[in-house]
């Protein structure tokens, strides 16, 4: 009771009327501040800011236009190989000998190209239809080396034109010479399975292991040039200095279209 009464007369009391009522502490007004603008800058960024991402891939170096697997039009056994690997040919250039029932058959060319891989034997019996070797298309030494990049299909539409590319080569030390630069110059409307990758790049088991995860989109990526050894440009200053090859695989570090960041709040 004497606790109340001395609230009631404190009330009552007129002197202390005219004193002002503290609705917050500064500190508090402060706090407020710093959070309401901390709310309008971030608002502002969700609409006009944008963030860049990246879609990584396995790639594999090519002049452009593939390969393909050349196969034998007869059954025989082959009694002589007469390409090697590495070996550039023109077109109808005889590749294996094969005696058939009927005789003597060359199995040549279809297109010119480089022979990437032999798979017939002296000796060997084959079957009409038979893979005899894997020629890339490739008609001269200054035929442009491209990179075809795998990307998962849910990304590809993500890829602008043009988009920048950075690959890290296997035959090339990252650490020591950095990445290869590069730019998208097209993206392919559908996905690929993994006989038509293994047709393009004349390759089975790389139609296998780019379709680990799914069926991907092909991505064709141009280099970017400079006067360096290999005569393209690197993130480190002069690049390797040695040229690269044709069939060399790779890792590529697509850049994707940027995004509002209120785009990832919005259905």
């Amino acid at each position: 009771m004497q606790f109340r009464q001395q609230a009631l007369a404190k009330l009552q009391s007129p002197e202390e009327l005219d004193l002002p009522v503290r609705l917050a502490r500064p500190q508090g007004w402060l706090v407020l501040s710093v959070t309401l603008v901390a709310m309008a800058t971030a608002s502002v960024w969700a609409v006009t800011g944008s963030v860049a991402s990246t879609v990584g891939a396995p790639a594999i170096l090519t002049h452009g236009q593939g390969s393909y697997l050349l196969q034998s039009p007869v059954e025989g056994q082959v009694t002589a190989v007469l390409a090697q690997e590495g070996e550039r040919l023109p077109a109808d250039a005889p590749v294996v000998k094969v005696r058939t029932a009927r005789g003597e058959s060359v199995v040549r060319t279809v297109a010119a190209g480089r022979v990437t891989a032999l798979a017939a034997t002296i000796g060997q019996i084959i079957r009409t239809g038979a893979n005899v070797a894997a020629v890339e298309k490739v008609a001269h030494a200054s035929d442009p080396l491209y990179a075809t990049v795998y990307v998962p299909a849910e990304n590809a539409a993500s890829i602008p034109a043009n988009a920048s590319v950075d690959l890290t080569v296997s035959s090339v030390p990252t650490q020591r010479y950095g990445v290869l630069r590069g730019h998208v110059k097209s993206v392919e409307r559908s996905a690929e399975s993994a006989q038509q990758i293994a047709a393009y790049l004349g390759d089975s088991q790389l139609g296998e292991q780019f379709t680990e995860k799914g069926r991907p989109v092909a991505v064709l990526v141009a280099f970017d040039k400079a006067p360096t050894k290999s005569g393209y440009r690197w993130s480190s200053a002069d690049g390797p200095p040695y040229e690269l090859d044709s069939m060399t695989l790779a890792t590529a570090s697509i850049r994707l279209a940027d995004q509002r960041p209120l785009d990832w709040l919005l259905p």
